[in-house]
């Protein structure tokens, strides 16, 4: 297989396996026992909460150790809820954004979802005409799942901050690709996931800046400062740090390769007729390539592209059997034969140039045979 679905989930390091497996093994204490089985995995788990901090450029205990993205977000969201009634949003986020927001516009609050252009870009002068004084929270996605649009977070965290709003990024797509501070970002709080930058799944977390006040979701055993009650999950937590470790240490590297490799399958793939590059080309994900290939299912190029050994998506896998139309294409205004002709290809640490140069070719024929059956033929004169 060839895999270009990073976005989706990655490949877990072999060192990150290394790093966990005492942990499914000899290492099995509670964190919360006072022996020594406790006490050596309760270091584990304050080691791998620093290693978490580091990549984003906070403190350890502003770390809150998490199942992962969803539940992050979910954290954000519902922990924040005061008297105020007002929660400001993008038409873009992630569904573990809008689902909860669905539900709290069902409790009474007013959510309002900030419109996007035609790259996926939020504007600035929306969010500062929405901003009221019976908003208690502002939520923007740092760069978005599909198209790979990275938003001007510190331009929004100042005006949050002018207003005194608390504001929350999901940087889930992210963390690992890009250098991220949050000091510099200025955001109260920000969710990422392990599983995105070859780490485990079902381990993440959620930065909350010192001072910010949440109210927890699970409560039971008080543990992590009864933020999240629940025996944690010690060998998610080291395998998390150390796939951190990894990816504050290849940064740059891993940036730098991950941009050549996107840039070089555009140039290529665009030689192909009737293709459209989608979102943002200045403000982007390294890994991300988004494009719509006018006359062709999307679904079927990914079928195609399985049965040839390459994996491939149209967007994000959590909402892909859900057989909706990308909210996000919709909220940057594409037709419905734009929207499912889209195909996204993310690129991660492993893979090659010669991955890339066996998936164009491949590609190639695939588009060209599905527009020989395609309805839209004569429109385009495949």
């Amino acid at each position: 297989m060839i895999y270009l679905d990073n976005a989706a989930s990655t490949q877990i390091h072999n060192d990150v396996l290394e790093a966990m497996r005492p942990y499914l093994g000899n290492l099995y204490g509670n964190p919360s026992s006072i022996h020594r089985y406790g006490r050596l995995t309760e270091k584990a788990l304050k080691n791998a909460q620093k290693q978490i901090a580091q990549i984003i450029g906070a403190s350890p205990e502003e770390i809150l150790l998490t199942s992962g993205g969803t539940e992050s977000n979910n954290t954000a969201l519902f922990g924040l809820l005061n008297s105020k009634k007002k929660i400001i949003t993008t038409s873009i986020e992630h569904e573990s954004i809008l689902e909860p927001c669905r539900r709290l516009e069902e409790l009474g609050f007013d959510v309002f979802y900030l419109p996007v252009d035609d790259t996926g870009m939020i504007d600035i002068q929306s969010l500062k005409n929405a901003i009221t004084d019976e908003t208690c929270l502002v939520s923007v996605m740092l760069a978005n799942n599909e198209v790979g649009t990275i938003q001007p977070i510190k331009e929004i965290s100042d005006i949050c901050r002018q207003k005194n709003i608390p504001f929350h990024s999901d940087a889930i797509q992210a963390v690992g690709k890009i250098p991220i501070n949050v000091s510099q970002l200025g955001v109260d709080l920000l969710s990422i996931s392990s599983h995105k930058l070859n780490g485990p799944k079902g381990i993440g977390a959620l930065y909350i800046r010192k001072g910010i006040k949440l109210t927890p979701l699970i409560l039971g055993g008080g543990q992590q400062k009864g933020m999240r009650s629940g025996t944690e999950n010690v060998a998610g937590a080291v395998g998390f740090g150390k796939a951190c470790e990894l990816a504050l240490e290849n940064l740059q590297e891993n940036g730098e390769n991950m941009r050549r490799l996107r840039d070089y399958t555009i140039s290529k793939i665009m030689e192909i007729p009737h293709v459209m590059y989608n979102g943002s080309k200045e403000s982007r994900l390294p890994n991300n390539i988004h494009l719509t290939f006018l006359g062709v299912s999307g679904e079927d190029l990914i079928i195609k592209l399985d049965e040839h050994g390459i994996a491939a998506s149209t967007g994000s896998a959590c909402s892909v059997k859900t057989q909706k139309a990308s909210h996000v294409l919709q909220a940057m205004g594409f037709s419905h034969e734009q929207i499912t002709g889209s195909l996204r290809l993310s690129i991660g640490i492993f893979n090659t140039k010669s991955e890339i140069d066996e998936s164009i070719i491949i590609l190639k024929k695939i588009v060209h045979e599905l527009r020989q059956v395609s309805p839209f033929k004569t429109k385009y004169n495949f």
